[in-house]
Parts: structure tokens; sequence; C-alpha cells
């Protein structure tokens, strides 16, 4: 007994100090704009919804405000290119109809060829 009262009481503890906030939307124009956060209250995901499905550009964020990945939706649907940051690399992923169609990555140490 004295365990399950020792369990019940730590996770109220955690419970209470993790904070849930809500994500905000925002109406603008015939689109809403959404903004999900970390539980630090930095913005964690962003972009819009229409007609209650993703669309246009939407970006991710880490804790400390780095966009870590940024892409476009049409119609709920992954699109064209997307860009992820991952420390020393850059990935390009490109999609067609929520389809992947082809990935680049670069590295810090990458030598580009200028014309």
């Amino acid at each position: 007994m004295k365990i399950v009262l020792i369990i019940s009481f730590v996770l109220s503890l955690t419970t209470a100090q993790a904070q849930d906030i809500s994500p905000t939307f925002k109406t603008e124009g015939d689109k809403v704009k959404a903004t999900y956060y970390f539980a630090d209250g930095s913005v964690y995901r962003q972009g819009f919804f229409k007609n209650k499905k993703l669309t246009g550009e939407w970006s991710e964020f880490d804790k400390k405000g780095n966009k870590v990945a940024t892409g476009f939706y049409e119609d709920g649907k992954k699109t064209g290119i997307w860009f992820q940051w991952e420390k020393n690399k850059l990935r390009q992923v490109n999609y067609k109809n929520n389809m992947i169609t082809s990935v680049s990555t670069w590295k810090e140490e990458t030598n580009l060829a200028i014309n």
C-alpha cells in the first residue's frame, strides 16, 4: 500500500510540473494559422489549415527557436521541396502528391561548384 501511495504522489508531482500548452488557432483570410508549442511555451510547429486540411507552408522548430524543417502542403498532402536541418546536414526531400520522389543530403564539408 505504501508503494502505491508513493507512486501516486510522484506521478501527481510530475503531472503538476508538466504544462500542457494548447495550440492556438487564428483565422487569416480563408485559412487558419495553427501554432503548436513545446511544454516550455516555445513554438514547436506552425502552419495553415484550409477546409480542415493542412495547406501552404509549415515549419518546425527546436526548443531554441531554430527552424529544423520547412515545406508545403496542398490539400492535406506534402508537396514540393521540403528542407530538414540536422546539426551539420541539410536534407532536401522532394514530394509529389505526398510521396517522396527524391532525397538529397548536404554536409557541412560538401564543396559546391559555382559557375
